[in-house]
């Protein structure tokens, strides 16, 4: 067992040194847009399936309480939290539409949508960030895979951010670490430090 936590932490870490290496910058530039989003008066709308759909309420939360600096709210929705919602879409269309009506139903041209999916193929994540960019919105995603693109996630996306390795428990882990990093970013750009 021993062994196990000791190569988890090491496997975990080379996740995280991959993906700044090859994404600082992509990085920086989603937190610049949440930041433009933010300031014109936009929201996030964050969505994702099973753990992903856990980060997307978690920061959504983090935006609308707080991160780290006591703050007046910032606008996030988590799209994976009504359950009527979800289920009605898909027992009346699709479960693969239950992320695209409601952004169809909430999505505005200034806000942002944020899809998160760890192989970047959830097919209705993919339908959520395609009807985004009808309405006009920016889109951004965080997934993963060795191939670097995000799948077909990554390649409709104005911004991916992809994690360069197939084990889907790394990929969660810099997921949630990515999304603490843009709420810190996000928090300091806007509000200074306290």
């Amino acid at each position: 067992m021993e062994q196990i936590v000791s190569e988890a932490l090491i496997n975990s870490v080379i996740a995280k040194e991959a993906f700044v290496k090859e994404s600082r910058k992509g990085l920086v530039e989603l937190a610049c847009l949440m930041v433009l989003t933010l300031r014109q008066g936009g929201k996030i709308l964050i969505f994702g399936n099973g753990g992903s759909a856990a980060d997307a309420q978690h920061m959504a939360a983090e935006f609308v309480n707080r991160f780290l600096i006591n703050r007046k709210p910032l606008a996030a929705i988590a799209l994976t939290t009504d359950t009527s919602i979800i289920t009605s879409v898909g027992n009346d269309f699709s479960f693969d539409e239950i992320f695209s009506k409601q952004v169809q139903a909430l999505g505005r041209e200034e806000d942002l949508a944020l899809g998160i999916s760890t192989s970047g193929g959830s097919v209705n994540v993919i339908k959520g960030v395609e009807v985004a960019k009808e309405i006009g919105m920016r889109t951004a995603v965080l997934t993963g895979g060795l191939e670097g693109d995000g799948g077909e996630l990554g390649r409709i996306a104005d911004i991916t951010l992809n994690v360069p390795t197939v084990k889907t428990q790394h990929i969660q882990e810099v997921h949630i670490w990515i999304e603490h990093l843009l709420c810190e970013l996000v928090e300091r750009e806007i509000f200074g430090e306290e």
